[in-house]
């Protein structure tokens, strides 16, 4: 197979899958591939985390915190991701702490795809507040009343009773932005996170003629990614359906 198209590069220069007969261009393929994942199941996991919190700060009568969760929320809303990487990165980075491993070089303590994953975590956790919060709406008043009557303080009430109904209501738009988010991680690059994007770019770069195929390597792994997590996605929505809640 790598003969093939070693000898297909050499035919036709202009499809130079270089990554199917070089090991070290193939290495940086799967390096990105398992980087991309990495950063998508971790911003995943964060976003969630954060927006169940926003949600729960957003049922607060203490107005002072429902002012700080609007503000995070218009803010991360109301810029693109991309400045976001780049503020976080060129503006906030040069002030965090640094630790020097070997008495002479120093390196900050968050690096490149830390900062990767605090930005685009607090990107789609905005959203993810706002879709907790709509869902929460949509629980009757009386199965918080009930549950305030049985004893049940604010967080028990929020954590077994109108939490886990808001998640099931609220899983088809939380799901298309997990998805969105997931594909949001190629704009790490722009701060030199190696995900797959990046990788693909650094070996157009080496390799004029390997731009069309790397294109195409592109395309054909996100669209398997994305169309994996939508399907998986939609499993979930269905085994947390109930019957009521959610459509």
């Amino acid at each position: 197979m790598q003969e093939f198209f070693r000898e297909l590069a050499e035919t036709y220069p202009q499809m130079n899958f270089v990554f199917f007969y070089d090991p070290v261009q193939w290495q940086r393929v799967v390096d990105g591939f398992w980087m991309t994942v990495r950063l998508a199941v971790i911003c995943i996991v964060f976003s969630v985390i954060i927006g169940v919190i926003g949600a729960f700060i957003q049922t607060s009568r203490i107005w002072a915190l429902r002012l700080i969760s609007q503000g995070y929320i218009q803010f991360f809303r109301n810029t693109p991701p991309m400045v976001q990487l780049l503020f976080f990165y060129f503006a906030l980075g040069p002030y965090t702490p640094s630790y020097s491993p070997d008495g002479w070089l120093e390196v900050p303590i968050i690096s490149n795809v830390g900062w990767a994953v605090i930005s685009l975590s607090f990107f789609a956790g905005a959203f993810n507040v706002e879709i907790f919060r709509a869902g929460l709406e949509s629980v009757p008043d009386s199965t918080s009343e009930a549950a305030e009557a049985l004893g049940f303080n604010k967080l028990q009430i929020y954590s077994y009773i109108t939490l886990p109904l808001a998640f099931r209501a609220s899983l088809p738009a939380l799901n298309a932005n997990l998805i969105n988010l997931a594909k949001t991680t190629t704009q790490a690059m722009v701060i030199a996170v190696p995900e797959l994007f990046y990788q693909l770019v650094q070996i157009m770069s080496d390799f004029t003629t390997a731009q069309y195929p790397s294109m195409i390597l592109m395309f054909v792994i996100y669209v398997g990614l994305v169309g994996l997590l939508a399907s998986g996605m939609r499993v979930w929505e269905r085994a947390m359906k109930i019957p009521g809640y959610g459509g």
